[in-house]
Parts: C-alpha cells; sequence; structure tokens
C-alpha cells in the first residue's frame, strides 16, 4: 500500500496533517462533481474558506495577545530602559522577574500566540502540499491520469522522455527507484507519470502528443479534460502566469495579458491589504539597542517585502497557487475585519480582569503542587550549615578534628559566617547558600 500514497507528502509531521487535509479536499470535489461543477479552482476557493474558518477562534486568541501586547508596550519599555546596559546575572534575573510579573498582570504568558502559531504553521504548510499535488489526495482528480499514464508506461521510450518534462526534476529520486526502472506498471510508476504530468504546461502536453503520435488521441483527450478541471476565470490554473502572459503576447490577446498579470499583482495587492488590517504596533524608540524598536522595525520591512515576495512567486508558480495565495489573503482580511471589530467593542479593562483571574488561579494550583517553601528553607538550613560546618572542619586534618571541642567548632563556623558577611565570599559557595537560606528563614520567622 506504500505505492499507492506515494505521490502524497510523506514527511513525518506535515504528512498526516496534509493526509487529513487531503480528505477534506476530496470531499470537496465530490460535492462540486455532485453538483456538476467540478473545478479545482473553485474547489481551492472553497477549500482554503474552510480552513481558515477552522482556524478562526486561534486567529482571535492570536489578535487578543497582539492587541494586549501593544497596550503592555510602555510598561516592558519603562523595565527595558531600567536595566539598560546592564549584563551582570543580578540585572539581568531582576529585569526578567519584573518582565514576568507585567505579563502576570495583564494575565498573559510570557510565549504569547506561539502555541496558536505552533498549531497553525502544520495546518498552512499542509495546505500548500494538499493544493501542490491534488491528484495525489483527491480521487477523480488522479483517475482522470490514469489511463494515459499507464499507456505510457508501456510505451518505448516514454520514461526518458518524462523526464525532460518541466516538472520532472523534483520527481528524480523517484525515477531512480528500483520500481520505476522495471518498466512495469504498478502504483509506484502510475502515480510517477501522474506526479509529472500533473506539473506539465501545455507546451508539455503539445510535446507529448507529437512524441507519440499513436498516443496522441489519448494525449489530447487527457489534456482537455484537465483543461476543464483547471479553467478557472479564462485560465488554465496549471500554467504559470509568467508562460501564459508569453504565449498572451504572442497571440497579442489584451484580455489574457491582463488576466495572466492580475494574478500575481492581486496576490500582492490581498497580501498588503491584510498586512494593513492586522494590529501594528509603533518603534518606540529609534534607539538601535531598543529591542521592541528593532522587532517593530523588523516587522514594518517584513510587512513591505511580504507582498512583493507573494508577487514574485505567483508570477512563476502555477496560477492554481496564485488563486490559492489571492483567496486565502481574502479571507484572512474580511476575518481581520470582524476581528477588529470584535476587538474594539471589547472591554480591554475587563478582558484583563478576566485573563488576571485565570492566571492568579494557575499560581494558585501551582503553589498547591508545591511544598511550603519555608519547610523547604528550615530543612536546608539545618543541612546546609551541617554542610557548611563539615566544611569549614574539613581544613582541618583528621587528627585536628578528632580534638576540636564543640566551642572550637563554633568559633570556626563564627569566622566562617564573618567572612561570609564581610562579602568576600563567592556567590555561588556552598557557605554562601548555606548562609543565604538561613537569613531567608530568619526573615520568615
Amino acid at each position: 500500500m506504500t505505492g499507492v500514497l506515494l505521490t502524497q507528502y510523506q514527511g513525518t509531521f506535515i504528512g498526516p496533517v496534509a493526509w487529513v487535509l487531503g480528505k477534506l479536499m476530496d470531499g470537496v470535489f465530490i460535492l462540486l462533481n455532485a453538483i456538476g461543477i467540478p473545478n479545482t479552482g473553485l474547489a481551492i476557493i472553497i477549500f482554503t474558506f474552510v480552513i481558515y474558518m477552522c482556524l478562526m477562534p486561534l486567529t482571535i486568541k492570536q489578535q487578543k495577545f497582539s492587541k494586549l501586547q501593544v497596550k503592555m508596550a510602555p510598561e516592558l519599555k519603562v523595565i527595558q530602559d531600567k536595566y539598560k546596559g546592564r549584563k551582570d546575572q543580578d540585572a539581568m534575573v531582576a529585569q526578567q522577574e519584573e518582565m514576568k510579573a507585567v505579563y502576570g498582570k495583564y494575565g498573559v504568558s510570557q510565549t504569547g500566540s506561539c502555541v496558536q502559531l505552533i498549531i497553525q504553521m502544520p495546518i498552512l504548510f499542509a495546505l500548500y502540499r494538499v493544493i501542490d499535488s491534488i491528484p495525489a489526495y483527491v480521487t477523480s482528480v488522479k483517475d482522470v491520469f490514469v489511463e494515459l499514464a499507464n499507456k505510457l508506461i508501456v510505451t518505448s521510450g516514454s520514461a526518458d522522455f518524462m523526464q525532460t518534462l518541466s516538472g520532472a526534476s523534483r520527481y528524480s529520486k523517484q525515477f531512480s527507484n528500483a520500481s520505476f526502472t522495471a518498466g512495469t506498471v504498478n502504483d509506484y510508476t502510475t502515480n510517477t507519470y501522474i506526479d509529472v504530468l500533473n506539473k506539465a504546461s501545455s507546451a508539455d502536453w503539445q510535446s507529448l502528443s507529437s512524441k507519440f503520435p499513436e498516443l496522441s488521441s489519448l494525449v489530447d483527450s487527457t489534456h482537455a479534460h484537465v483543461v476543464s478541471l483547471n479553467n478557472f476565470l479564462g485560465l488554465n490554473i496549471g500554467d504559470s502566469p509568467s508562460y501564459l502572459l508569453h504565449n498572451a503576447m504572442s497571440a497579442k490577446s489584451v484580455l489574457l495579458i491582463i488576466a495572466a498579470i492580475s494574478v500575481p499583482v492581486l496576490a500582492a495587492l490581498t497580501q498588503w491589504i491584510n498586512v494593513k488590517l492586522m494590529p501594528q504596533q509603533a518603534p518606540s524608540s529609534n534607539d538601535p539597542n531598543d529591542q521592541a524598536a528593532q522587532m517593530a522595525n523588523t516587522m514594518k520591512s517584513m510587512n513591505t517585502i511580504m507582498p512583493l515576495m507573494s508577487a514574485f512567486f505567483c508570477f512563476t508558480l502555477p496560477a492554481g497557487m496564485g488563486f490559492y495565495w489571492i483567496a486565502g489573503s481574502v479571507v484572512r482580511s474580511i476575518q481581520q475585519v470582524f476581528i477588529n471589530k470584535h476587538i474594539d467593542r471589547m472591554d480591554l479593562d475587563a478582558e484583563i480582569a478576566k485573563n488576571q483571574e485565570k492566571y492568579q488561579k494557575k499560581l494558585e494550583k501551582m503553589q498547591e503542587r508545591t511544598p511550603n517553601i519555608n519547610q523547604y528553607a528550615k530543612y536546608n538550613t539545618r543541612n546546609l550549615s551541617a554542610m557548611a560546618n563539615t566544611n569549614v572542619a574539613d581544613s582541618f586534618s583528621d587528627e585536628t578534628k578528632n580534638k576540636m571541642t564543640e566551642q572550637e567548632k563554633t568559633e570556626a563556623l563564627s569566622k566562617a559566617n564573618s567572612y561570609y558577611e564581610s562579602g568576600k565570599a563567592r556567590k555561588t559557595s556552598l557557605l554562601s547558600k548555606a548562609n543565604m537560606v538561613r537569613d531567608f528563614d530568619e526573615k520568615n520567622k
């Protein structure tokens, strides 16, 4: 059965997520087939919409944290300024404790929305994998290729020719597999042929028909079926906008030129709108050493670069990826409008109070599970003092230790304590630790 699933992404973490999303995409195609409009572009849009709606609760939590983070920023900035330039351990620990107290005040974790991002990232990566290899996950689309793939497998010269097609390079490892080189019809070889045919451009299909004239009728009918599935708003989403633009310019078709350019332009524009709708944190200062300012400036730069990158990728990748990019940005933008309205109407003070209550209960539960610190202090004072006493006595010979009276041992310990109180003792020494615990114990009597 491994061969049947070969064209599906097999990553340890992303693979299972992609399998689940693939089942969802297959369900979308079954629904579209049932109502008589099977179309890859429409399926991608519906699929993307469903996924982002499922992710909406996580998105709202993430945006709430961003809103609270903006409100916390001035207080965090004061703490950072307070310890600016201090790199000693005591200062760093004190700064961390004060910042932790601020996060506790607002009832949020310092890790912020990391959990939401950790959950979302595998889903988004898997989403790309499914859309990139639809025949691997959607049975009705794969069936369109099967007959042609099996005929090509037993046709002389087809294996070498398939490796010359535009999308073949990414499957180079599969071409060297023993199941493929056997030249027989099997799941592995069939799936490899389908992988390549799925990435073939219109030019590749024409070359295939010319190379194997005995199969030209089947090649043309398969290509026509694939085009009917991939035709969305007058564009073949299996071709890249760059390829479509080249053909449109050769044919001097103004409408096709506009359509081809529209995909990367809309991808960049919708991405830019989506970024603008998200909560933005302005730089708190122009100080190059201010970490918050550096983070804000970095995000500002990324927000400018990302739309441009979207345009570039959507110009060179198949148009289907561009439609996915556009659909995702549009859905996120619509979500963001509603989320912004929801957060703007939200009583932030009440939300903070609610978060503080939750945070306090969490702390109380943690304290219930932790033994009383005073008990530890008393226990450690006795033990560490005894260890320190032993440490002082160890400086004498065995014979001297045996002759030492209790009074002499007490005097030796007193001298050690005086040395600690003078500030000359290392903070990491056993004696310092013993006395620190003793001081804590005395303070909390």
